[in-house]
């Protein structure tokens, strides 16, 4: 088998494997795999059939399938785990596949993508969203503003905003997802990425960032504000679901990585569904 570091010249292979396995977790994309590959040290494995090869967050090594485990058979994977410690992400749905004599999966809070329905975040409905609700009237009646596509004219307005969010976080930007992010920006359309651009007061206040991950969910990987701008996040999320195509239901906002404060802010949003991840490892 041969292993490479993934880079751009894995589109072409890894793009529409990816697509096609129609789970909604947020690793099934080459966007995210390329733009955190440094964070995770992704390597593509190629040879009768394609891995890639990463680090958790928590610092595990582990294999990455790149088509259904079906279509592959459990004695090609056991062999990608001599040197592994699991299988990840693995959906709920494939466990069956995996024989319970010889696989054992485990679940951590941190790895599981947050699930919304566009519905809910296009009205915030609710008495337990009622905050955001409010927060996203004080933005209205307190500003002028205006919403658009993020379109290539609009990229250079989307980096002032990533740069005054940085500026506002105050801390160490390798710490953060701010180099993803740039990059992102950078390759949006080599990537096929998709996003929208909001104003405040003629200025730029906030942007998100994402793709479609399966016919009925689309990811947001990156949403940046400028929190100057009171109920920007609110307003943002809001007008977003409420432009979406009427054929996506869901959109997931990815996972928290066992960080209290990515935590507290998804849920906030009252989650529909957590996508659940299991990290699948061979008995002992």
């Amino acid at each position: 088998m041969q292993r490479e570091r993934l880079g751009l010249q894995h589109k072409d292979l890894l793009f529409k494997r990816l697509r096609d396995i129609s789970e909604p977790l947020s690793e099934y994309s080459f966007a995210n795999l390329y733009l955190f590959r440094d964070n995770h040290e992704y390597d593509v494995v190629l040879g009768d059939h394609v891995f890639v090869r990463g680090k958790t967050y928590d610092g595990r090594t582990y294999v990455m399938l790149t088509e259904h485990v079906d279509r592959m058979g459990t004695a090609c994977i056991e062999d990608q785990l001599e040197d592994a410690d699991f299988l990840f992400p693995i959906p709920e749905p494939w466990l069956s596949s995996f024989p319970q004599d010889r696989f054992e999966a485990t679940f951590l809070d941190g790895d599981a993508d947050y699930l919304y329905t566009v519905e809910k975040m296009s009205s915030y409905a609710g008495r337990k969203l009622h905050k955001k609700r409010n927060l996203l009237k004080q933005f209205v009646e307190s500003y002028s503003h205006e919403a658009r596509p993020l379109t290539s004219d609009r990229l250079a307005d989307a980096r002032y905003v990533l740069d005054a969010w940085r500026d506002e976080l105050g801390v160490d930007p390798a710490s953060t997802d701010y180099g993803p992010c740039k990059e992102a920006l950078q390759l949006y359309d080599e990537l096929i990425l998709c996003g929208g651009i909001y104003y405040a007061e003629g200025e730029p206040a906030g942007f998100v960032l994402g793709e479609e991950i399966n016919d009925e969910t689309f990811v947001l990987h990156f949403a940046k504000a400028r929190t100057r701008f009171k109920g920007v996040y609110q307003y943002l999320f809001n007008n977003f679901a409420k432009i979406l195509p009427p054929k996506y239901k869901y959109l997931n906002l990815e996972q928290d990585l066992d960080k209290e404060n990515l935590r507290v802010f998804k849920s906030s949003y009252v989650p529909d569904g957590m996508v659940k991840k299991a990290r699948v490892s061979l008995r002992k």
